[in-house]
């Protein structure tokens, strides 16, 4: 469902959308595009960063393990 909504947004950003939509593609369905990408992007950004405070807090016990395996290796 959609809603209509109103936003302010700099002049120049908005110079730089109208010079990349065309008569089939307008300001609402690029922006909305935009967001959608920025969020995926955001949320991919949060996720990795738990990920490295998991990895990060866990770190000791990963490279014994690691440390292990590596012993069964013949070199």
């Amino acid at each position: 469902m959609k809603v209509k909504t109103s936003i302010t947004i700099s002049k120049n950003i908005l110079e730089q959308i109208d010079n990349k939509i065309t008569d089939s593609y307008n300001r609402s369905k690029f922006i909305e595009e935009a967001v959608v990408y920025y969020l995926k992007i955001y949320q991919k950004t949060i996720r990795e960063i738990n990920d490295s405070k998991i990895i990060n807090s866990n770190y000791k016990e990963l490279n014994r393990e690691a440390e292990d395996v590596l012993s069964f290796q013949d070199w």
